[in-house]
């Protein structure tokens, strides 16, 4: 029942934000009493808390798979962010700008985790970018992974940048390709051209 409570709460959180939803609309949504959800749950943070974690690992696991079919760099962010986006419904809610503005703890814990996980995976990549001839020799590689970092949490600032103005797939899109066209080769750059074009088509 707990697992149960827990994937319904998550999809709550992910369709209508960590905010709006109530104990009372999980109650509601899985048919159960809020007596039922306490006795697993102590309150409602608890219950953010572990779905928090909950998206965090499954977007983890998402990426190592990605990260293991060893494509050229450029292709990879670009099914990174296709990933996270789709497991993310999209952002609509903007999940972790609501946990960043209404529950500041348990945003600066998974913002660590996030960071340590992203550093290594960006490294990675960029290390491999330049190895190949995508990335130019020239970069700062810690410099170029943490801007990285910083930037695509940024974007999720709804303040600075709305939905309305800005729909998050045409932002995560456009942050991209900000990112890859400053440190790209010519050979990465017709590389990136390709993609950008097969992803409008």
């Amino acid at each position: 029942m707990k697992d149960k409570i827990l994937h319904t709460a998550t999809e709550l959180f992910l369709n209508q934000g960590f905010k709006s939803i109530t104990m009372d609309d999980i109650a509601k949504e899985m048919a159960i009493s809020k007596k039922t959800i306490y006795s697993h749950f102590s309150n409602k943070e608890a219950i953010i808390e572990a779905s928090a974690a909950g998206i965090f690992d499954m977007i983890c696991s998402g990426i190592d798979l990605i990260t293991g079919h060893k494509k050229n760099p450029i292709e990879e962010l670009y099914d990174i962010k296709r990933f996270v986006l789709e497991h993310l419904k999209g952002e609509r809610t903007s999940p972790m700008y609501q946990l960043q503005k209404y529950y500041p703890k348990i945003h600066r814990n998974l913002r660590k985790k996030q960071y340590d996980f992203m550093q290594d995976c960006m490294v990675e990549n960029i290390i491999r970018g330049v190895d190949e001839g995508l990335f130019r020799e020239n970069i700062d590689v810690q410099f170029v992974a943490r801007i990285y970092f910083t930037g695509m949490t940024g974007i999720k600032d709804g303040d600075i940048f709305p939905a309305s103005e800005f729909p998050p797939h045409i932002l995560y899109d456009m942050y991209l390709e900000y990112h890859l066209r400053g440190i790209v080769t010519p050979k990465g750059r017709k590389l990136l051209n390709k993609l950008i074009q097969s992803n409008q088509e």
